[in-house]
């Protein structure tokens, strides 16, 4: 007596194996630069955060002390590798500081983003 033949299921034309990687590796540039940008975009919102710390500080010194200590105070509340510029200007009334940064692009072939940031305080006499 003769065994009925088991058909084993063949493989068609249509085999999906391996799809999904090829579509994760088409999309994976994708995914890294919306990442890349929004890291970008949160050390652009610190380094605005940093520049207006820093120019609140070196005008309250600056309208306090008048001796140049304004600029001294301002770079003192800014981080180091934001590369900042500090001016505070003494006037009568009103003592104005400014503070410029500039943000290192993540996202290559991008320039370096630069703001800068006023601060105006009232002249103690």
């Amino acid at each position: 007596m003769r065994r009925p033949r088991v058909r084993k299921p063949r493989r068609g034309l249509r085999d999906d194996r391996g799809v999904s990687i090829l579509e994760f590796v088409g999309f994976l540039p994708i995914l890294l630069v919306v990442g890349m940008a929004a890291v970008q975009l949160g050390l652009i919102g610190y380094g605005i955060n940093q520049a207006g710390s820093g120019a609140r500080a070196a005008a309250r010194v600056a309208s306090q002390d008048g001796s140049g200590a304004g600029d001294a105070a301002g770079q003192a509340a800014v981080s180091g590798w934001l590369n900042p510029v500090v001016s505070a200007a003494e006037g009568p009334d009103l003592t104005t500081a400014t503070v410029s940064v500039t943000v290192p692009s993540v996202i290559p072939l991008f320039d370096d983003v630069s703001m800068s940031r006023q601060a105006t305080m009232p002249t103690d006499d």
